[in-house]
Formats: C-alpha cells, structure tokens, sequence
C-alpha cells in the first residue's frame, strides 16, 4: 500500500534547510518526492500536512540495554562502578529470558513513542530480544554482552554471540548482529584479542564499551591507542565504541570506526562530558544513544540530541559548537551507518521509509519555515510533537496507538517482572 504525505516540510542530517514536499512511500521506500507547488501522485493511504507537518528520518538509539527498563530507578545517584557492582549486577542475577523478552518490550513502546525506529541493544538472552524486535516490525542491532567469570564463561559467551549471528543476522531487513565484549575493566586483553579475531573472521561487527570514566582510563595500563592496536578493534569490520568520554582525542580513528556519545547517561553518573566538538572537527563518525533506562532514566533520542547541540556549546563556551543539523545527523544517520544498515537515516528517493512524522501546528512552532525547521525541532520541539513512527513503511506507532504490539500486555508483563527481581 502506498502512503502519500502530502504538502509536508521535509529535513535531515544532509539538509541546511528543509524542503516543502509531497512525499510517496511505496513498498517500503520513499518512491518519489516532488515540490509541494506541483501535482501530487496518487496513493493508497493520504496524510495532508498543510505545510503544518514536518518529517524526519527514523532516530537510531546507538547505545542501550533495553530490558533495563525493569531496573529503572535502582541505585539511583551513585557513581558508575558502585552503581554496578552494588545494585545492578545482583539484580541482573535474576533476569529470566521471559523477563528480558518483556523488558525489551517494553522499552519498544517507550522508543517507538519517541521517534525510534532502530536501536543498538547489548545485553543477556538476545534471542528474546530478536523475537520482541521481530514481532513488532522494529529495526535493530544486537550483541550479546560478554563478561569474565568464571573458567569457560567467556568462551560460552562468544559461542553464544556467533549462534545469535548465525540464526538473525539479516532477518527481514530488520536485525544486524555484533559481537559485544563489554568493557577492558570486564574483558580480559587475551580474550579481546579472540573476540576481535572472530569478528574479523565472520565478518561482524564490535560492540564496545570503552574509556566511559575516568579511572577506567587510569587502570587501562597502556595508552588508549596502543589498546586499540593490542586489542584487535582496528582490524574488526566496523566498531562502535559507547561513552568514550576520556578517549585521546589525538587519535586518528578508522572510518569503520563510530563513536556513540551519551549525554544524559554520562551526565548522571557523573562520568564527565565527551569532547564531542573535537572529534566532529577530526570528521569522525559520531551518533547517539540513551544508555540504558537504569542509567539514564529514558530512552529518549530526541531529548539526547537536544542535550548533545547545548551542552557542548556551554562546555566550548562557542554557540556555534554543533549545530542542529549536526544533532538530526548523529541522531539519525550515523547510528544506522554504524551497526551496518544501508540506506537509511537520510529523506532519499529509493532510500527505507523510517520516518518521524511530526506535529508542527503548535504554539512552539509559530516561526518555522524551510530555512529554520531543523533549529525549532532541535532546540524547541520535543518527542511530545511526534504523531506517528512508520518502519518499512508501515505504521509502527501512530496516534498513541501499537498496531504490531499489545500494549496493555507489555505492561502488565513488564510490571510481573519488576516485582519479581526486586522483591
């Protein structure tokens, strides 16, 4: 079925101004866009903006641990290892595949409300979380977070990500899977280096939590580019490295290479303010993520991308410190370049319908136009203004509705499973 957005302002992370526009989406793909002043095609399905609706491209949730959801609120206000070691590891320890499922569905809801339409999950019994992603009609990139422990654990951990890839990398477009060693503070360097080795071999990609605090940096015992070298990262395919707070910005990084930065999460737990206005000057790839809701408490891209264009103007003391346009960018295109799907996070003729429709016709808005629409949405709009999330095409979230999911369901399952792993 074929949907028509008639007469709508269209921008994205390429565009220094927005376009009016009559936008086709046909099987999945934007089919066609036209001026707004010529004839529209035709079409199944018409949503007419009247020049008072905007799209976007689809946000990428670059880092996260969905079914986290569940441990919202635990431990709050502590530093990160405290935090981790204290009040999540332990209640990590009695998480059932049956609660993750739930949790990671509940964290969908939560998400496809906010405009996302892909997320980069690290975290325990991924194959719960393939079928939540696959039920639904969501995108994701998923890894199998892998610790030290005891004799064998590790080697389990591995064999069980590769298993994960095996059984859904590529499924219905929709999930790209990495491997995802946790951090060189839970990973062994020997066991970093047979992690990078396998990825390499098998033509996936590294999942990573990396130089996230201060003393992880000091503890390292090697410098952060001699790590990357010992480690086997900058041979892997591509490389997402989450936080990278006090990572050298010296460094010249591959362009395989992707730093997920995240504000909020970092912010809270006091881990510091990523020198992200350095690296966007080196050209390096940067996208954004939440973290996970334990940690930061939402999922909520927008509000990232929001925080990520203010802070670093204050931080630089330089208004002119990323700009909104580089805030859609990170916040949408760099995050489905960096965990491997094409053609996606950018307003493109051929390119995959994940789109944002989003309500202009309210009082923050008064003003926008074609020269300013990634600036209101930026720094005045919110995820409050989104009408619908569309995937592939299709409808995934649209007036306060779940077509593909249950929400009352979730709910209930998600709340069963709080109860159960705090009691």
């Amino acid at each position: 079925m074929a949907t028509l957005f008639k007469d709508v302002l269209i921008t994205d992370g390429a565009r220094e101004k927005a376009r009016r526009v009559h936008m086709l989406v046909s099987k999945g793909r934007i089919a066609e866009i036209i001026d707004a002043d010529k004839n529209p095609p035709s079409a199944d399905k018409i949503i007419s903006g009247h020049g008072k609706m905007a799209v976007i491209p689809g946000f990428v949730n670059a880092h996260t641990h969905a079914a986290m959801t569940l441990l919202r609120g635990l431990g709050e206000e502590a530093p990160l290892m405290e935090w981790l070691q204290n009040k999540i590891w332990p209640v990590e320890e009695k998480l059932t595949p049956e609660y993750i499922y739930w949790g990671t569905l509940s964290a969908m809801l939560e998400m496809l409300s906010t405009g996302t339409t892909c997320f980069a999950d690290m975290y325990f019994e991924m194959d719960q979380v393939a079928e939540a992603v696959l039920s639904a009609g969501m995108r994701a990139a998923i890894c199998r977070g892998i610790t030290a422990g005891e004799p064998g654990k590790i080697e389990k951990s591995i064999q069980n990500n590769l298993d994960l890839a095996e059984k859904y990398h590529g499924r219905e477009g929709l999930i790209t899977v990495q491997l995802g060693p946790h951090a060189p503070y839970t990973v062994p360097l020997e066991y970093m280096k047979k992690i990078c080795a396998e990825a390499k071999s098998h033509g996936l990609g590294v999942h990573f939590h990396f130089m996230e605090t201060e003393g992880e940096k000091n503890n390292l015992g090697m410098s952060d580019e001699k790590y990357l070298e010992e480690s086997g990262l900058l041979s892997a395919p591509y490389v997402a490295l989450a936080h990278v707070v006090w990572l050298d910005t010296n460094i010249n990084l591959p362009e395989n290479f992707t730093l997920v930065h995240n504000p909020s999460s970092n912010l809270k737990l006091g881990s510091g303010v990523m020198p992200l206005h350095s690296w966007l000057e080196k050209d390096a790839h940067v996208a954004l993520g939440t973290d996970g809701a334990s940690s930061n408490n939402r999922l909520d891209m927008w509000e990232e991308m929001r925080s990520a264009a203010l802070l670093h103007k204050g931080v630089n003391r330089d208004p002119l410190c990323v700009t909104a346009v580089e805030a859609l960018r990170m916040a949408t295109y760099e995050g489905a370049r960096a965990f491997g799907f094409s053609q996606k996070g950018m307003l493109n003729e051929g390119w995959v319908a994940d789109l944002v429709l989003i309500n202009l016709d309210k009082p923050h808005y008064i003003g926008v136009n074609e020269e300013n629409l990634a600036q209101y949405l930026v720094y005045a709009g919110s995820s409050a203004d989104i009408e619908g999330t569309m995937i592939n095409g299709k409808w995934i979230y649209k007036n306060c509705e779940f077509p593909t999911l249950d929400k009352e369901e979730i709910f209930q399952k998600a709340k069963e499973a709080r109860e159960a792993i705090t009691k």
